[in-house]
């Protein structure tokens, strides 16, 4: 949770007390000076790459109520959601930013009068008309989320009854409607829900303050009446039609700025690329012992790399200034995820030090908090070493891009059987992938990535230390 840590007062208003003297008129008078206390609340900063913000909802409506601490507005980062809380006590006396509005950090986004009898007094001081009306506003959201648009119909991978959970249903009000007003849910979730043709006020939220995140909107659509789910599909047998307007000029979504403007970024870092083919017979056997007790690929291949990041500590290096760099003290694995709308990454914390239970468990529970847009910063920003994998999508190989601020990043292609000759001669099958590392050249040399790879070769073709 982030708190709203800026805010200022605005003066209202001013009384001059005089008392009758007796002394000369030269003499000092004193003078009081009395101000209400309104206070502008600003546009946080959620993370060191954020420039400004979108706000998905506000939790709270012109004339309620705040106490310290409790969540006021969910703002969209540049790469997560997070729920804003009120570092005071007061009324929400006028929104200035709406929902769906964007505004730079540090810009005002809501008036806080201390006193109800404020409130008015601070809706004539809102510094812009953009401000609308709480009914209004209630009203677009709604309008919003209930509206489905018929002609789109995208797959949707059914999850297991085992994933889902028990079915949340309801035809009573939820604690994400806030009293039937607003539907407070991730932009993803409301995505899904139109595909779906789910009415999103008769989902019960699990996220923070009931707030509604896909997995809700998964586990209602599996259970949802015939009916509710033939709404999503095209009446006829008809062809879906595209779920975009061909033609149209769509602007970035502040995810997708900030990942453009990183991308520029590291186009200022000289880097170099070294490839090697692994061997993994040995690393598929293991997969399929452990794949039952909840293990991923992705934990296996991660901790694989962190133990051979411990050998090669320059490899886990990162240069900020062009004048230094860094031995970082952590080897935390960021993996790149592609979700709606733009690209995260995850971070492994400490991935040489955990076992490899523990970090699959962890990295479940990254992915989902990243598709709900529910990271918190350090989830995503403290990345040393980053893996990107697309040997799911059967991709062989492929070059990745450095992150602004890491010092290498790992682009891993399918393991695919292949004809190989041995050193006596012979001719068999083995599986073998792909990677290539993408590497800051200031800072690490080829043999240096030579030497991690041969390590990482060695660890992943005789994998006995990944379980330990």
């Amino acid at each position: 949770m982030s708190h709203l840590l800026q805010s200022t007062f605005i003066p209202t208003t001013t009384t001059t007390l005089r008392r009758r003297s007796v002394f000369p008129t030269t003499h000092l008078r004193k003078t009081h000076v009395v101000e209400s206390k309104i206070r502008e609340i600003f546009m946080p900063a959620l993370s060191s790459t954020m420039t400004e913000g979108k706000i998905i909802s506000w939790m709270k409506t012109e004339g309620d109520k705040l106490a310290k601490g409790e969540s006021v507005v969910v703002v969209e980062s540049d790469k997560a959601d997070m729920d804003v809380e009120s570092f005071y006590d007061g009324y929400l006396a006028s929104i200035i930013v709406p929902e769906g509005s964007s505004a730079p950090v540090g810009s005002p986004i809501a008036l806080l009068a201390e006193s109800e009898d404020e409130i008015s007094l601070a809706k004539s001081k809102t510094p812009t008309p953009t401000s609308t009306s709480s009914s209004a506003a209630t009203a677009s959201v709604t309008e919003e989320v209930s509206t489905v648009a018929a002609a789109v119909a995208v797959p949707v991978t059914a999850t297991s009854s085992s994933d889902a959970g028990p079915v949340k249903l309801a035809s009573s009000i939820h604690p994400a409607s806030e009293g039937g007003k607003r539907v407070v849910a991730s932009p993803y979730a409301k995505k899904l829900a139109k595909e779906l043709g789910l009415d999103l006020r008769g989902v019960v939220g699990s996220g923070p303050n009931g707030r509604i995140v896909a997995k809700d909107v998964e586990a209602a659509a599996g259970s949802a009446p015939i009916g509710v789910a033939a709404a999503a599909k095209p009446s006829g047998g008809a062809p879906a039609a595209p779920a975009v307007e061909l033609g149209t000029t769509v602007p970035f979504t502040t995810m997708q700025s900030a990942v453009s403007r990183n991308m520029v970024e590291s186009l200022a870092v000289p880097t170099f690329r070294v490839g090697y083919t692994i061997t993994t017979n040995a690393l598929d056997a293991l997969y399929k012992k452990v794949k039952s007790k909840g293990v991923t690929m992705t934990a296996l291949l991660a901790k694989a790399t962190a133990l051979a990041l411990v050998q090669h500590p320059v490899v886990n290096s990162s240069c900020r200034d062009g004048k230094s760099f860094t031995y970082n003290s952590s080897i935390n694995i960021a993996v790149a995820v592609a979700i709606d709308g733009g690209l995260i990454t995850p971070v492994l914390q400490d991935a040489d030090k955990v076992d490899l239970y523990s970090l699959s468990r962890k990295w479940k529970e990254l992915v989902d908090k990243a598709r709900a847009k529910q990271l918190q910063p350090h989830e995503y920003t403290t990345g040393t070493f980053t893996l990107s994998n697309l040997g799911m999508f059967g991709v062989d190989r492929f070059d990745a891009i450095l992150p602004p601020g890491t010092g290498a990043i790992m682009a891993v292609g399918a393991s695919q059987p292949t004809l190989v000759g041995t050193k006596d001669g012979r001719i068999g099958m083995k599986n073998q992938m792909q990677v290539n590392v993408t590497a800051d050249h200031r800072v690490i040399y080829g043999a240096d990535l030579a030497a991690f790879l041969q390590t990482l070769a060695q660890i992943i073709e005789d994998p006995k230390d990944l379980t330990l």
